[in-house]
């Protein structure tokens, strides 16, 4: 039953990479080996465990997504926080070193709960 409820859990995972040394690699492991539905998005070209990358610059058309879980800076975040809000999450999350004031309070704006949080952490320890 648990399983289940948490499969309704769509993530977004964005800055996928095809690095297997990088977090977000890392999390795209974890959601696979727990079999959460999530997509990698992100700008890099490839695949992540058999998953083609979205990109992330084509901003494209997304229903349904429950989480979305932020691996890149705040450096590089600004071009895409309204497209990431406009997908309706009902949460984000900041991992480790995404945090960013302005992008939380246009997501609070917006009714998403944001979770300043490390997603591996979550996930190990059955939080997700």
């Amino acid at each position: 039953m648990e399983v289940a409820k948490a499969e309704k859990k769509k993530t977004l995972l964005v800055g996928a990479t095809t690095n297997p040394s990088r977090y977000a690699f890392m999390a795209a492991q974890m959601f696979e080996e727990r079999g959460l539905e999530f997509i990698p998005i992100g700008i890099k070209k490839g695949q992540v465990l058999g998953r083609e990358i979205l990109d992330l610059s084509e901003k494209p058309a997304l229903e349904g997504i429950h989480t979305i879980t932020l691996y890149i800076g705040p450096s590089n975040q600004a071009e895409w926080i309204d497209y990431l809000i406009g997908l309706k999450p009902k949460r984000i999350i900041f991992n480790p070193g995404t945090e960013n004031p302005v992008f939380y309070q246009k997501a609070k704006e917006a009714g998403i709960e944001v979770l300043p949080a490390c997603n591996l952490v979550m996930l190990s320890t059955g939080q997700f």
